[in-house]
Formats: structure tokens, sequence, C-alpha cells
């Protein structure tokens, strides 16, 4: 390997002796986005992946091992690319990761409804001198259309195992999992990456991989009318579509009351059982500090969190169903011409919904977009997107002092709010993040969600944010018990000293000073809000919010949560967004200006309202 890539490691670099000499295997999969290969990949794995840094690059990679025959084998998902010769934020870090680190062979991924498309990038990894199987995914959509490949045919043109498969529903899969396992028993283990140069060196391949598939591959010359043509002249009507994206929003979050909250009031009580009946007589004996720690501060505030995650699944369930069913692109397509009037597109919109659940996989989304001021201009407003930990904060605030049929209703106006302001920040920093980008993007065809599918999928989702929060949530809670039971010199506590010191900033927003200190150690990770406020005010979380519908009317409880969803981002994602952008003063630009604006926004609100005698 060469040193002409001034982003790749030198040959070896950052390989390990026990990965030079492992007796197991590595394959990577490869495809084009919306090729199936994470469904394939989920479905080889069993959703047992670990998420790490990659050695030697700043980018997280699922990887997973999995037992193929008598061997074990990794695999790792890289992220979908179009080919090999593009210098996309994606496709650097294809070739990165193929020129940095070790595979022994390759899976590649493509959608047989598209093969002409995705033949290109087939042809270039097969010139990459690593073996390979080629997975044609999506073979029901095919036959739906009409599109038949000899793959047989293309196997031989090839010189590589190519079979046919539905990664969704399973299709073939005995035969796929065999080509694998037969795949990792040949291949021998390599020592080296792929060099460079061999990258650097690969044509485009369109010609050749139009060769290739001449003979062996029929489309009809009028693809059938299916029922996405016919669903997407009603949910993609220039009049209709974004009323109805609307109602669609609304009715999840009716659905995420009627079907959460029950959950939710059964786990709570279940949780004061287990205070109540172990871990009080278990503490009986333990110094009164120590009770105290370990009841009002370690379980309060963690057992708060852990209520809400009936919540969370339900959403989850029913966001991933929204994605799932390929409805997300149509959302990206319907907010096009709205998001270019503010000098974004339609992926900026799927980048603020990617946020719903975690703003950093969100942020690392910008990836797919070439021009760096568009991914500026994009990662800037992500971190108003109601995230996860967010989202468990306006739960809590909007059943406690809302009334069940208004509850709904308060939730999704702060969705509309972070969407206002998302395009607020748009609007002001467009002029100086101009870009010139084209939105191309591939509609997919609906497809009716795999129930199992969805419910892994949240159970997924609501690991991952726990996994997350777990160590944020056990140091923030602590933290707060500590700042609300150590006194200052003597005197107040120094949670009482810090309130006094941000009075002035936030009697204005109506945040009490409680709130205040809670608001403070949120900056860390939002997960640790309400552990946080469950420990300063010292109550379970049924009391929590006895205590809280007491000292706050709505006004003041709907200021706290417009702040909430506009200052400073946490820790994570204030990272990720300084990784991606390679710029320390763009980091710290976002931190201060969304903390400006939420003192901004919340204080008209608080104020607007006080003066309306709400």
């Amino acid at each position: 390997m060469t040193a002409s890539c001034p982003k790749c490691p030198p040959s070896g670099a950052g390989l390990s002796a026990i990965e030079a000499a492992r007796q197991g295997r590595r394959l990577a999969v490869v495809g084009l986005p919306n090729a199936g290969k994470s469904t394939f990949f989920n479905r080889l794995t069993g959703l047992s992946q670990r998420v790490g840094n990659w050695p030697g690059l700043t980018i997280d990679l699922a990887s997973a091992k999995v037992v193929l025959g008598a061997r074990a084998v990794e695999v790792v998902d890289l992220p979908g690319i179009h080919d090999l010769s593009g210098y996309s934020e994606d496709e650097a870090v294809v070739r990165e990761v193929l020129a940095g680190s070790v595979f022994d062979g390759l899976v590649v991924v493509v959608n047989g409804a598209q093969l002409d498309r995705h033949w290109r990038l087939v042809w270039q990894l097969a010139q990459l001198d690593l073996p390979l199987v080629v997975l044609v995914n999506m073979q029901d959509e095919m036959r739906q259309l009409g599109i038949r490949a000899d793959l047989d045919a293309l196997s031989v043109r090839l010189g590589a195992p190519v079979l046919a498969m539905s990664a969704r529903k399973g299709e073939n899969w005995p035969a796929v999992r065999a080509a694998l396992t037969q795949l990792a028993a040949q291949i021998p283990a390599r020592e080296a990456p792929v060099a460079i140069a061999t990258l650097d060196a690969l044509p485009a391949g369109l010609e050749e991989a139009r060769a290739m598939l001449a003979g062996v591959h029929h489309v009809p010359a009028t693809l059938p009318a299916t029922w996405t043509t016919r669903i997407d002249q009603l949910l993609l009507h220039p009049w209709l579509g974004l009323p109805m994206f609307t109602v669609l929003m609304a009715l999840i979050f009716q659905a995420t009351y009627l079907l959460g909250t029950p959950m939710q009031e059964g786990l709570g009580e279940g949780l004061d059982w287990v205070q109540a009946q172990w871990w009080q007589p278990a503490l009986a004996s333990a110094p009164a500090w120590l009770q105290s720690l370990l009841l009002e501060g370690v379980w309060q505030g963690v057992s708060t969190v852990l209520t809400f995650v009936p919540i969370l699944f339900v959403f989850f369930v029913l966001m991933a169903v929204v994605e799932d069913s390929g409805y997300l692109a149509r959302a990206a397509f319907l907010m096009d011409a709205w998001m270019t009037r503010l000098g974004l597109d339609g992926r900026s919109f799927v980048m603020h919904l990617m946020g719903f659940g975690c703003n950093v996989p969100a942020i690392l989304g910008t990836r797919i977009m070439r021009e760096r001021r568009l991914r500026w201009l994009t990662m800037l407003v992500i971190p108003f997107s109601v995230c996860s930990a967010r989202l468990q904060v306006f739960l809590f605030f909007v059943s406690t002092l809302f009334s069940a049929q208004a509850a709904p209703w308060v939730l999704l106006s702060l969705y509309l709010a972070s969407f206002l302001v998302a395009m607020l920040t748009a609007w002001l920093f467009k002029r100086a993040l101009p870009h010139r980008e084209a939105l191309v993007m591939e509609m997919p065809p609906y497809r009716l969600p795999v129930l199992a599918y969805l419910f892994t999928r949240a159970g997924g989702e609501v690991k991952a944010f726990l996994q997350l929060a777990s160590t944020f949530i056990l140091a923030g809670v602590v933290l707060i018990w500590a700042l609300t039971h150590l006194p200052a010199a003597g005197g107040p506590t120094l949670a009482a000293q810090l309130g006094e010191w941000l009075a002035p900033v936030l009697d204005p927003l109506g945040i009490r000073r409680e709130l205040a200190v809670a608001l403070m150690v949120g900056v860390v990770a939002k997960e640790i809000l309400l552990g946080g406020m469950a420990v300063i005010y010292g109550v379970p979380e049924a009391g929590l919010a006895q205590v809280i519908s007491q000292q706050l009317d709505w006004v003041a409880a709907y200021s706290f949560m417009l702040f909430t969803l506009i200052y400073t981002p946490c820790l994570s994602t204030i990272a990720a967004m300084r990784k991606e952008s390679r710029s320390n003063g763009f980091a710290a630009l976002s931190v201060g200006y969304s903390l400006a604006l939420a003192w901004c926004v919340a204080a008209l609100f608080y104020q607007g309202a006080r003066l309306l005698h709400l």
C-alpha cells in the first residue's frame, strides 16, 4: 500500500498482533443505499451487532461475530455507496476502511429490481482480488415487476457465486447461509488490506457492467402499474400530501399515549413495590447518608427514567412503521420544496426526523451530502430534533400537567416547534452557508413492515438508549445528589447556591431554581433531567409528578419544555458535530447559538403568556 491517500494509515497500521494471527475470518457487507444491506446484516447476526470505533477511523461501524460452519466470522456492515471511484463522504469512508483494515472476503448486496444500476459496483468490487458472494435481494419485487435475471450465467461471468434472496422475508435463506459458510471455510486469511493504489486505479466500470448483464438481464419495456404508484397519487399530492403527513404524525402521538400510558403506570407501580419490599429493608442497617444516596439518589433517579421505557418503545415501533414502509422518503420529497427555500433539501428533513431517535446518528448521516456547507447547515438544525432523551422529559410534563385529551396535541406542538426552530435556524444561516448541490433521491416502493422486525427494531432502539444513558444517568444523579446534600462552606447546599446564581437569567423564563440545576447537569446528557429532578425533590416518579403539578402551572412547564427542546445539545452530539465538521469553531457556534435561541424563545413565550394572563 502506498502513501498516496492522506486519510489512510500506512500498510498494517492499527492492526494488532492478535488480529494478524487470527484464526477466524472477516467479511465486509457492501452495497448501494437501500439495497437491503442492513436488513441482511440484521438477519444474519440476529441483531447482536456491536457498534464501536473502527481502528484508525472516526466512524462507527456495525459489527458482529457469527458462526458459519466451524468458523467464527466477523461481519462488518459498511456504509452504503454508489461506487468506489467516487469521493463523497461515505465513499471515502469505505475506501478508508478497505485500505486500513484487513478483510478476507466481501458480501455484496444488490437490489434485484435495479440490477442495472447496482451491477457497476459489483464489477468494481470484483477487481479487488477479494473473494466475494453476490446476493441479489428483493426477489419478490423482481417478480412483481416482471424483471428476470439468469443468476447462474452471471455467476459464471463474474467468477463468483450469485444468489437470489429476500432479506426481509427470508426467501432462499438456507442457500445464502450455505454460500457464506462455504466462503468462510475456503478463503485464506489475508495479511494486508487492499492497496490504496488498487482503489485509486479502479475505473468507473459502467460499460463493463453493461456487457456482463447483456443477454442475462431482462426488464419489460413497460413496467406494470403497482400499488406504490396508486398510493403515491394520493400521498404525494401537491396539496394533500403535507396535511396528510401532519395527520399521520398526530395519530402516532395519540397511539403512543393510548398504548404506552397504561404500561408506564404499571411499570412505575412495580418499581415502587421493589423499593418498598426489597431495597428499603436491605438498606435499613446502612448509614443514613448511604441510604439517602442509594434510595433518594440512584434508585429514584434511575427508576424515574425506566418508567418511560414503555412509551419510548411504542413510539419507536410506530416510527419504524413509517420508515420501513417507505413513507419516510416520501416525507423528504414533500418537504424538499420548502427546505430548498431555507438553503436545505429533503435529505435535511430526513436527517431531522432521524434525530427523533438520537441526534448523533442523524449527524453522522449527513455524510450522504457532498457539499460541506450543506452538511454544516443540516448539522446546525439536527440538534433541535426531539430525541428520545428529550421525549421522556416531555412525556412526563405533558402527562402531569395536561389532560389525557390535550396531552397528545401538546406533544405534537413541541414537534412542530422543533421544525419551526430548525427552519428559523436554516433561514438565518443560509446566506452564510450557501450550496448548489441538487437533490437526487431514490423513492423506494411501499413495503408491508414485518411485525417481528418492528418489535426487534424498537427493542434495539430502547436498548441502545439505555446503554448510552446508563453511565450518564448514574453519574448525573449521583452528582445532583451531592449538589443537593453537600453544603457550601456550612451554608446552603451547592444546588441552592447554583440556583441563586442562575435565578436572574432563568426567572424571566419561569424556570424554578431546582429545575435550573437539573438543566445544568442535563448538558452532559438530556437523559439525566428527569432522574435529576427526582433526586432534587427527593421523591419517586409518582411523587415527582405531584410535586411538579403543585409548583408549576402549564405556562411555566411549557416554557421549561421549550428551553429543554432548544438549549445546548448533549456532549455526545457536540462531539459528533465536532468530528463531522472538523471545526471547533462550528461546534462552539452551535452550542452558543442554541443556548441564546432557547432563552429568547422561552422568554418570549412565558412573558407573552403572562401578559395575556394565561
